[in-house]
Formats: structure tokens, sequence, C-alpha cells
């Protein structure tokens, strides 16, 4: 099962690479494309559940790291009005 990261950024400017532990968030975020924060953590969160659940189903657990990653998102967003942009700037598979 490959891991992705994804690039994104917030609407002050920073970046931040983050964790999914499979493909699955390629099928929810689209590049350059400008999400209101509330749509991107929804988003999100949605395609970290479906990645936990793709490990759950091949290994028999429910994936932390995916869920940690989804935590750190809604923690960070909370610095933000659900209005403003975030930008995913890349996915890219994780390279050992």
């Amino acid at each position: 099962m490959p891991a992705m990261h994804f690039v994104v950024c917030w609407p002050d400017g920073s970046k931040e690479t983050c964790y999914s532990p499979s493909t699955a968030i390629e099928k929810h975020l689209l590049i350059n494309h400008p999400y209101r924060l509330d749509e991107f953590i929804a988003t999100t969160v949605r395609a970290l559940d479906e990645a936990s659940e793709r490990v759950k189903a091949k290994f028999g657990y429910f994936c932390s790291s995916a869920m940690d990653q989804s935590a750190a998102i809604r923690l960070r967003a909370q610095q933000f009005s659900p209005e403003q942009v975030v930008i995913v700037e890349t996915i890219k598979p994780v390279t050992a």
C-alpha cells in the first residue's frame, strides 16, 4: 500500500507536508485547487478516514498515522476562519 505526502499551503502562506497511508488522498484532493478551509477539512478528513479503512482491510487495524494527521489538520485549521482558502500544492508518493 503506497503512502503519500501532500503539501498544504495554509491561508497565512505557511506550508506543511502531510501524510496519507494510501493513495486514497489522490482521488479526493486536487492540486492547486483553492479550497475553502471548511471544504478542505471535510475532504481531507474523509480521505484520511478512507485511507485508514484501507489499512484496516489489509492489516486488520486502523492507521494511527492517518488519524493523527487528520487531528493535526483540524487543530491547525482552528487558527483560520472557515471561508479562508487552502491550496494543496503537491501530492507525491513517499519514497524510502
